[in-house]
């Protein structure tokens, strides 16, 4: 007779992994997010976006004909060190 027996915990935790590697692999297939793809990924509308930091020199953006577009690694690393700059209330 087989028996087998299988860890919950280890395939929840080996499961986690491969769909973290997968996002990863997602978040990288994109090279430049649109106006919409920016308020998606900050939960922030586009008023918000445009009063806090659309201004900032420092933020990469480019004007392509009618349409907005922001470099995807530029974007993120630019939005990580934004909110570390934001007051901690």
């Amino acid at each position: 007779m087989l028996n087998v027996q299988i860890d919950e915990q280890e395939v929840k935790q080996l499961y986690l992994e491969k769909l973290e590697e997968k996002l990863k692999e997602v978040d990288k297939s994109l090279v430049f997010w649109d106006r919409n793809e920016l308020i998606r990924r900050t939960c922030m509308s586009w008023n918000f976006i445009q009063e806090r930091f659309f201004f900032d020199p420092r933020f990469p953006k480019y004007r392509v004909g009618k349409k907005w577009l922001f470099p995807a690694e530029e974007t993120m690393q630019f939005l990580l060190l934004w909110l570390a700059e934001q007051p901690k209330n």
